[in-house]
């Protein structure tokens, strides 16, 4: 997710208890491999650059924090918007970010280190370095040239989500009142095809359940998506996924990474983040009037704090994040279920005892509490990502052996 709107950070409550790591969660989160499959570092430094590789304040994810927390491998968010696209800049803006954080890894080479492969992850991670592997959320940069795919594949990317809050020249959004491909385009398969070819995973968080659906039976290998939280808690929000997917992406050999974010987890922060949309629709549309009329357009900088004046983020435990797991587990089998926080993209707004990638740990903790086996949480902090990860990319090689 990339919110646009800024909000203060919740004060810290007490978190309950299932919240509190102990000695055998930090235990158990320093030796699993951690894979987070969403964190927005990459828009923060194109914003001003940080030094991620220490402290950087205000930040939920450092260098620090990562070790802290155990993460071994943090996809990075190449996030592009709507506006972007449209504007023809798309293609720029995700080569520097890009950039960003090949910059971030050559500036300190003890500390990270880019990761292209799933087969490359025990031998770079000695040394305590945090991988980063590149995912990009909205197919905008490809543009309408198929050869772009290849180009961002040569670049290190191995995710695409397909489209973010608009619909693009590939798929629908979720976001989105109305709907221009019913599916996928007719470009959008050529996309995904590709991507199959390549050994790049399809990612159907963000898109609208119909492309989703298209995407998911179109492709020849496992799916995943990236960081949506299930819509059995947010009935009307169709950024969650839906049972039927979520049991589809699971058929396929796929993953379901659950997100963090109070606007995923909590069905009020759900009913606010859609309503936002619809609002920014609204005002897209009174601005476009306005300019076609020669009149003076709204403030964007006035809707947005207004808006976020009278939509404060409700606060947030930690379970409302186990409970995902759970409901997760029960409906898709708990080889199908993973992590995607969206840290640093939610605008601090986090469930307490998730605030930070320091805080993995937490989680740990309150699997255990639940009764989850040391086993199957490892696979749900990453085993079961990398195990998909690895069968696209054999899938790939079948293809080009072919």
């Amino acid at each position: 997710m990339h919110r646009t709107v800024t909000v203060l950070l919740l004060a810290i409550v007490p978190t309950f208890a299932s919240a509190q790591a102990t000695d055998a969660a930090r235990a158990l989160a320093q030796d699993a491999v951690i894979v987070d499959t969403h964190i927005d570092a990459p828009g923060m430094l194109m914003d001003g650059w940080m030094d991620l590789g220490k402290e950087a304040k205000g930040r939920e994810f450092d260098y620090p924090k990562a070790r802290a927390g155990g993460l071994d491998v943090a996809f990075m968010s190449i996030y592009t918007s709507p506006k972007q696209d449209d504007d023809g800049t798309a293609w720029q803006v995700a080569n520097e970010m890009i950039d960003a954080v090949e910059a971030l890894a050559q500036r300190h080479p003890d500390k990270f280190a880019l990761l292209r492969s799933p087969k490359d992850v025990d031998t770079l991670r000695q040394g305590n370095r945090v991988l980063l592997p590149l995912g990009m959320e909205n197919g905008a940069p490809i543009g309408d040239d198929i050869k772009n795919v290849q180009f961002f594949f040569d670049r290190g990317v191995r995710y695409i989500t397909l489209a973010h809050s608009a619909a693009n020249r590939i798929a629908d959004s979720s976001y989105a009142i109305e709907r221009k491909w019913h599916g996928l385009s007719p470009f959008g398969r050529q996309v995904v095809a590709e991507m199959n070819r390549l050994g790049i995973m399809v990612d159907v968080s963000h898109i609208s359940d119909e492309s989703a659906r298209e995407a998911i039976a179109l492709s020849t290998v496992p799916v995943i998506a990236s960081h949506s939280a299930f819509r059995h808690f947010t009935p009307d929000f169709e950024r969650n996924i839906s049972d039927e997917l979520a049991v589809a992406i699971a058929d396929k050999g796929g993953v379901v990474q659950i997100p963090f974010g109070t606007a995923f987890v909590d069905p009020k922060g759900a009913a606010n983040t859609q309503a936002h949309f619809r609002a920014i629709n609204d005002f897209n549309q009174r601005n476009a009037k306005l300019k076609a009329a020669g009149q003076p357009l709204e403030s964007e900088e006035a809707f947005d704090k207004a808006w976020a004046a009278a939509h404060p983020a409700p606060v947030t435990q930690i379970d409302a994040v186990l409970d995902q797991v759970d409901y997760a587990v029960k409906l898709i089998g708990v080889d199908h279920v993973g992590i995607g926080s969206d840290f640093d993209g939610v605008g601090g707004e986090l469930p307490q005892g998730l605030l930070t990638a320091a805080d993995y740990p937490n989680l740990v903790a309150g699997l255990q509490a639940r009764g989850y086996k040391d086993d199957d949480i490892r696979k749900i902090l990453g085993g079961n990502l990398l195990r998909a990860w690895a069968a696209i990319e054999a899938g790939a090689e079948h293809d080009a052996a072919r």
